[in-house]
């Protein structure tokens, strides 16, 4: 089965657009700028102000305090305005180099101090980080339009030829000249003034969404007293569920935490209905409760705020303003696509619904089946149809073995690459485990951080992300880090997985490898810096070697036995993998639509509060089916309100459209094999956003894409 997860590529896409103008990690040659770095004595103990002498510039956790952030984004901000003034104010006749390169290599410091610290935000977070999130999002937005906003720095800008440019100087360009587009350089000194102050009121109200969203979920896990009612769950479940009762103050009971999406893990093999239903309420209204963790107010205001950014700009709507350099250009084409799935999904939901209800009633259960039983019921299906049991199966899946066996045996395999583990590289928390990434001809690639366990400080979901982003004209390599929310077993148990958790980790790290094999002069079009519908292609390619005969075989070793998973098991996986298509396809494609539907109001007067409106959207969608609520419920919707895909969640789909049909060809030319993988890496993974990415595609397969590879893999079509 193939899972959506949150692949949030940056914890910096809480802040956009003011990220990407910082993307350097080498010395600026700003001579004034590098004379007062050296000279100010209070800054120079702050691990921010100069690279890191370790391996790749990685970052110096060993040195990095709490502390250090708010004075390197003071100085950080300051040397990068004088920067751009510098830029902006050269009486110089305006070139590529004296600007748009100017601009690339500026905000050094501030890049340093930002990445680590959205990192960290999102990873391992604390009150002192998220005052400082809250306090400088404001900040941050309106450096962003200091330099956006900025007329003489648009004028250079535009008029810069592309005459004798190489054709990936020529992309920067043009990337930079949209970018002031998008951002609003034509507007009047009236509008400009107005957009700012909407940027800076978004850029607060999505960060306190965000910060109200981590308590909800904190506070919203559900205690229970009686060990009889966790009936079902494993024995590692149960103490991993006392350990953290006992954590959270609440020695002698049980916890059950909550994770990111609307349903839980758990409801899966809970027999006690009761439990599962408080459960379920528990995740569906973890933000709603009138507390101060509800977000349902900032929500609204976020969605009218977008709107209104987006009319003063000149768009009808936040869904026209943000698609315009995705590869789907218009929410018609992302709403076609999603279409396209909508019904046939539906329908085959329904009749997934009918199985689960057939079950009851023969089980004389005396009740309608309700969004909490979906998972232990359809379980029980899958078990009578296919005879597969999860219990069974995840004793093969210990988590350091399916990392390395697995994922990475299937890289070496496809792309010639490998791994060693390392133990002298500092990091942030003690769960974290880094590795050093070689190619094929043995040289170093890359470092990569793993932080499998969930916690309280950290975000829900699954994510890859840069330390430091590759660029050929900074001199800098790619570090990588991948964070999961895996449950953490009891000391001394083994961490066992899921399937659906294991094709989570090839997911993420198909993320990272489309960063480790980054091949460009230019940061900002640097590996996983693509548009949003295209970033989630690589990922998605990544998941279908989980199942190929040769790595599955190597990696899905029983953790006691040390045998491997027997051709039987593998056969009902395979037979399993269109069931319960229909549930999931639902509840991540209603979730898709009312994004984009929050996103494509043109009146201020058609928004609605929040659970109003998207009862209404649904039921619009023809999304009536109750048993299969979205993905994500409007007040927990992190992707939207939080994280950088407001008005791009389709892309999931979008992706997952060129993953289909990219597979069907590897698949048709031999599978895995090094001659696939080097071609693949040379028209996708390697160029960033420096090429037409529609013409990558086109490429690397021959053809244009087509859904139809995607409606069979999902059972909807032979």
């Amino acid at each position: 089965m193939k899972k959506v997860t949150t692949s949030v590529l940056m914890a910096v896409l809480a802040f956009n657009i003011s990220c990407s103008t910082m993307k350097q990690n080498s010395t600026t040659e700003v001579a004034t700028t590098n004379q007062n770095t050296s000279g100010d004595e209070s800054m120079k103990n702050n691990p921010f102000m100069t690279k890191s002498k370790l391996q790749y510039e990685a970052p110096e956790f060993d040195k990095i305090k709490d502390s250090d952030f708010k004075p390197a984004f003071d100085y950080g901000l300051k040397q990068q305005e004088q920067e751009v003034n510098m830029i902006a104010n050269n009486r110089m006749v305006p070139s590529f180099e004296n600007t748009i390169v100017a601009l690339e290599k500026s905000g050094e410091v501030l890049k340093r101090a930002q990445i680590v610290f959205y990192n960290l935000s999102s990873a391992n977070t604390n009150p002192t980080i998220q005052a400082l999130d809250e306090e400088y999002a404001p900040i941050f937005a309106a450096h962003s339009d200091k330099i956006y906003l900025n007329e003489f720095l648009y004028n250079k800008v535009k008029s810069i030829k592309e005459d004798g440019l190489d054709p990936e100087s020529k992309k920067l360009l043009q990337y930079y000249k949209q970018n002031f587009e998008i951002a609003g350089a034509n507007l009047s000194a009236a509008k400009k003034e107005e957009l700012k102050q909407v940027n800076q009121d978004l850029a607060s109200l999505s960060t306190q969404f965000s910060n109200k969203l981590l308590e909800a979920r904190k506070q919203g896990g559900v205690l229970i007293s009686d060990v009889k009612e966790l009936d079902g769950l494993s024995a590692d479940e149960i103490s991993a569920a006392a350990a953290d009762a006992k954590a959270a103050g609440q020695s002698g009971k049980y916890l059950l935490a909550l994770q990111n999406t609307t349903q839980q893990p758990m409801l899966q093999n809970l027999k006690n209905r009761a439990t599962r239903e408080k459960l379920f309420k528990a995740s569906w209204g973890r933000a709603e409760k009138g507390d101060a963790n509800d977000t349902r107010d900032t929500v609204e205001k976020l969605a009218k705020l977008r709107l209104k950014k987006a009319q003063i700009l000149g768009k009808q709507n936040f869904a026209e303003w943000k698609l315009q350099d995705q590869m789907a250009k218009t929410p018609e084409a992302a709403k076609q696509l999603m279409d396209q799935l909508a019904k046939p999904a539906v329908e085959t939901a329904r009749r997934e619904a009918k199985d689960i209800q057939d079950l009851i009633d023969q089980q004389k259960g005396g009740f309608k089946v309700e969004p909490w039983d979906w998972n232990f019921y359809a379980e029980q299906v899958r078990k009578a149809k296919y005879d597969l049991d999860d219990n069974e199966i995840k004793p093969y899946f210990e988590i350091t073995t399916v990392l390395e066996k697995g994922v990475f045996y299937a890289a070496e395999k496809f792309y010639g690459i490998t791994f060693k583990k390392r133990t002298d590289l500092p990091v942030y928390h003690p769960d974290v485990v880094t590795y050093e990434v070689f190619d094929h001809d043995g040289k170093s690639l890359a470092i990569y951080y793993l932080d499998f366990y969930t916690r309280d400080s950290k975000s829900g979901g699954a994510w890859m992300s840069n330390f430091v982003e590759q660029s050929h004209m900074m001199g800098t390599k790619p570090v990588i880090v991948n964070c999961y929310n895996y449950q953490k077993p009891a000391p001394g148990k083994a961490s066992l997985i899921s399937y659906d958790d294991v094709t989570t980790m090839f997911h993420e790290f198909g993320h990272s490898i489309h960063g480790i094999f980054a091949n460009q002069k230019y940061t900002s079009l640097s590996g996983t810096n693509v548009p949003r519908d295209f970033v989630e292609f690589p990922s998605q390619i990544n998941e279908h070697w989980a199942l190929d005969p040769v790595v599955l075989k190597n990696y899905a070793i029983h953790y006691q036995t040390k045998q491997p998973i027997p051709q039987t098991l593998v056969d009902k996986i395979k037979k399993a993998a269109t069931f319960n298509q229909g549930y999931m396809t639902t509840e991540l494609v209603s979730a898709a639509i009312l994004d984009m539907d929050w996103h494509t109001v043109s009146k201020d007067s058609d928004f609605k509060p929040a659970l109003d409106f998207e009862k209404a959207s649904l039921l619009q969608h023809g999304f009536t089916l109750g048993t299969v609520p979205p993905r994500y419920h409007t007040p927990y919707f992190a992707h939207i309100w939080g994280g950088g895909y407001s008005a791009g969640y389709y892309a999931y789909i979008w992706s997952e459209t060129l993953d289909a049909d990219a597979w069907e060809w590897i698949r048709d030319n031999g599978g895995l094999t090094r001659e696939n993988g080097d071609r693949f890496r040379k028209y996708i993974l390697s160029v960033g956003n420096s090429v037409d990415l529609n013409k990558a595609f086109k490429e690397f397969t021959g053809r244009n894409p087509d859904i139809k590879p995607l409606l069979r893999n999902r059972g909807f079509i032979k």
